[in-house]
């Protein structure tokens, strides 16, 4: 009895710390496209699935000051390689910074670059104007410039 109640608790374990490494694994991503779609804002930077991208106003050329909770809800625009520009986006524009995770975010403009989680199809832009985690969240034009509707 006290072998199997042994196996069943190593087993146990073992589940327990399979799941606990899938969860902190970093998540997989690929090379970037970034490209642009014509929206009530204007002409805008979005990704390769047509998904909008936004600057935060908190981040400096260098650093996203987005990390934690606010990464949640903002997840950044992640790259494994390097991201390449078509249809409207400028590649000149285009660059990358080191996140604390070790993960590379896309930049455009020197703008890191994010998602929003509030944004659920194609085109939508219900993040622009947001003041969330201290400032403010702004689409991008194809120049790099923020686009302020709000």
């Amino acid at each position: 009895m006290k072998n199997v109640l042994s196996v069943g608790v190593i087993a146990v374990v073992a589940l327990a710390l399979a799941g606990a490494a899938i969860a902190g694994a970093k998540p997989a991503t690929r090379s970037a496209t970034l490209t642009t779609a014509r929206t009530g804002l204007g002409q805008i930077i979005v990704n390769g699935q047509d998904s909008t991208l936004y600057l935060f106003e908190k981040d400096t050329r260098a650093h996203s000051a987005c990390s934690g909770l606010c990464a949640d809800y903002w997840p950044p625009a992640l790259t494994a390689g390097k991201a390449i520009a078509i249809k409207g986006a400028k590649q000149s524009l285009i660059g990358s910074i080191a996140r604390g995770d070790g993960t590379r975010q896309v930049t455009y403009a020197g703008h890191p670059l994010y998602l929003f989680s509030g944004d659920t199809r194609r085109g939508q832009t219900n993040g622009e104007g947001l003041q969330d985690f201290g400032a403010g969240w702004y689409v991008l034009s194809a120049s790099g410039k923020k686009i302020d509707r709000s």
